[in-house]
């Protein structure tokens, strides 16, 4: 029987990549989709593993050729997308599977499971404030003060989709995010910890 697709959305550093991270280390058991970005890497990302890094041109043609599950503009500027292909490969296999993507990938997940009679569900990775998704976001320094407003105009609406998810997760800690994830995912048995 094949898996059930789980999508992971919410707000800008609200610790989508940290929790997702987190999922691959400790459910090897869950598979999580590499998406593909035009956006250049962040110190310490590697292609392949955090994010498949496209040109702009290699994202047209992904996108012309039908191979994105979803894609869009993100905060204004960079393409982001689900390759289509990995994604149904897993889920025929009967490996639990992740989407870590914004708020307009995960309605275009929906409405492509919903056409094709798909099995997902989606959850909303939420902040324990606002305030403390602002001090995330600061606290990361990956983006210029104008980068950082324009991310938190998107975030306000972000937060405000909340209701459109099956399940609410708030990401207080990380462990406990991830651990919630992995009940509603139906994964229940984290791989054991190397300590030494």
């Amino acid at each position: 029987m094949p898996a059930r697709l789980t999508v992971l959305a919410g707000p800008t550093a609200v610790g989508k990549g940290t929790v997702s991270a987190d999922i691959r280390a400790r459910y090897p058991q869950v598979w999580l989709s590499v998406s593909a970005t035009t956006r250049p890497a962040r110190p310490g990302e590697v292609h392949g593993v955090h994010y498949l890094f496209v040109s702009p041109d290699e994202f047209d043609r992904m996108v012309a050729e039908g191979e994105m599950l979803e894609w869009a503009v993100v905060h204004g500027r960079h393409r982001y997308g689900t390759p289509r292909g990995p994604v149904e490969e897993h889920l025929a296999a009967g490996v639990p599977t992740l989407l870590e993507i914004d708020l307009q990938g995960a309605r275009q997940v929906r409405e492509a499971v919903t056409s094709r009679g798909l099995a997902a569900q989606f959850v909303f990775l939420a902040p324990p404030s606002f305030d403390e998704l602002v001090r995330r976001l600061v606290g990361r320094g990956t983006e210029d003060a104008e980068e950082r407003e324009r991310r938190l105009r998107t975030a306000r609406t972000e937060l405000a989709a909340e209701p459109e998810f099956d399940v609410t997760i708030v990401n207080g800690d990380v462990t406990h995010a991830t651990d919630e994830l992995a009940r509603v995912m139906g994964v229940t048995s984290p791989a054991p910890q190397v300590t030494g």
